[in-house]
C-alpha cells in the first residue's frame, strides 16, 4: 500500500538513514532526535513537493518548529509507513512568510 506524504496521521515512526543523520547535524546543527520532535509539534504545514515526486514516491516539505521554538524545514518521504527525512535545515525566509501566513488564526 502506497502512502501519501500528506496523510501523517497512518505513519508509524521514522525511518534513518545513516549518511542523512550525520549530513543534517554536521551541515545544519540538527540531531535526529530534535528533527523528530517538528512533527509532533503544532501548528505543522505539510506540503507536496511534486517537482521531487515521483510516481512511486511522494516527496514532501514539513514546516513547523522544535521543542526550542527553532523553526525547521524537513523534506521528507514516505516509506513503510514511516517518515523518511531525506534534509532538514532552518526555515529560509520564503518559508517563514508562507508558513506564518498560513498558519495565523
Amino acid at each position: 500500500m502506497q502512502f501519501d506524504c500528506l496523510d501523517i496521521e497512518n505513519i508509524n515512526g521514522f525511518e534513518w538513514d545513516s549518511g542523512n543523520i550525520l549530513k543534517n547535524e554536521v551541515k545544519h546543527g540538527l540531531k535526529w532526535q530534535v528533527i523528530e520532535e517538528l512533527f509532533f509539534n503544532e501548528p505543522l504545514v505539510v506540503i507536496e513537493d511534486k517537482k521531487h515526486s515521483s510516481e512511486v514516491e511522494c516527496r514532501c516539505a514539513a514546516l513547523g518548529h522544535i521543542d526550542n521554538g527553532r523553526l525547521i524545514s524537513v523534506i521528507f518521504t514516505i516509506r513503510n509507513r514511516k517518515i523518511r527525512v531525506i534534509s532538514a535545515r532552518d526555515m529560509s525566509k520564503k518559508e517563514r512568510r508562507f508558513y506564518e501566513e498560513f498558519t495565523k488564526v
